[in-house]
């Protein structure tokens, strides 16, 4: 039997609804070497309080903090990032390695963005790096500018991909392939898919739609398969407004509107998820999953 090794200790739920001001979070303790990467995307508006939900789980999670982007609203200035993100998930910059959205790109081409996360948002003017993390073997993609077959980016991808030697792998943007609040996969997204498709990639992570879902391993024109497949978590759960579903994709196997966070915590065989829930809804997703 496989143990997972991240242990949630949980207190008193707190009252339900997007006002609520405080909550006893959960708490994630490191049982092994294992490190841990926590995050999520669409975070801080600047007249709401959920981000600030949000940001109280993470200060009770240890390892790297993701973002999926949309990381501020509504323009992603440098004087929102400062107003609206500092206060809250803010205090964990210096752990953060982001990715931008759409709101970001929009403003002077992520100019305030690369400008505020420094290093950790890779070349500005770029948006794509990769770091490693314990075994694992992290990318960053920015899905705002061109990402098809032949591009600058997904050369790079290819490259990054082909020189580690990582027998796991993980990857997150913006933009997700696959959601159930639309129909139809995201073409934008097709190539990059490919390329981490045949690399073996494990998992992507994606954001823009505000709300949790959980995929079937599947392929890049979306079929079932359980022996290569990459599994899609899309987490637009940091603190904006929520969106509702439409029809359930078929490889749909968990959906939630709900604000939280996605710890993961990356073993050199293996990956273990949790989505815990910022504001007491109940609403939990978890499990362990072998590398190919």
């Amino acid at each position: 039997m496989r143990l997972t090794t991240l242990v949630l200790l949980t207190g008193a739920a707190a009252c339900l609804g997007e006002s609520a001001a405080s909550v006893n979070p959960p708490v994630f303790r490191e049982d092994s070497t294992a490190p841990i990467l926590v995050g999520a995307g669409d975070i801080a508006y600047c007249d709401r309080n959920t981000d600030d939900a949000t940001a109280r789980l993470l200060d009770h999670i240890p390892g790297t903090v993701f973002t999926v982007g949309d990381n501020v609203y509504p323009g992603a200035t440098a004087a929102e990032f400062e107003r609206c993100y500092t206060p809250s998930w803010g205090r964990h910059r210096q752990r953060t390695r982001p990715s931008p959205g759409n709101h970001e790109w929009d403003v002077e081409g992520g100019a305030p963005y690369f400008a505020y996360f420094g290093a950790n948002a890779g070349q500005p003017g770029r948006g794509y790096y990769s770091y490693d993390l314990g075994a694992w073997h992290i990318v960053v993609l920015n899905s705002n500018i061109d990402m098809s077959a032949g591009s600058t980016q997904l050369d790079w991808l290819r490259s990054d991909l082909a020189a580690t030697g990582a027998r796991c792998a993980l990857a997150y943007w913006h933009h997700p392939r696959f959601t159930s609040s639309q129909s139809d996969p995201n073409p934008v997204t097709l190539a990059a898919w490919e390329a981490l498709y045949a690399a073996g990639v494990e998992v992507v992570l994606g954001g823009h739609e505000h709300n949790y879902e959980r995929f079937a391993p599947q392929t890049p024109a979306g079929a079932r398969d359980t022996a290569r497949g990459i599994r899609q978590f899309v987490v637009g759960t940091g603190g904006a407004i929520m969106h509702p579903f439409g029809a359930a994709h078929p490889l749909s196997e968990k959906r939630g509107i709900t604000f939280g966070v996605l710890a993961l915590q990356l073993h050199p065989d293996r990956y273990d998820w949790r989505f815990v829930s910022a504001l007491g809804t109940g609403f939990e997703d978890s499990g362990s999953t072998p590398c190919h």
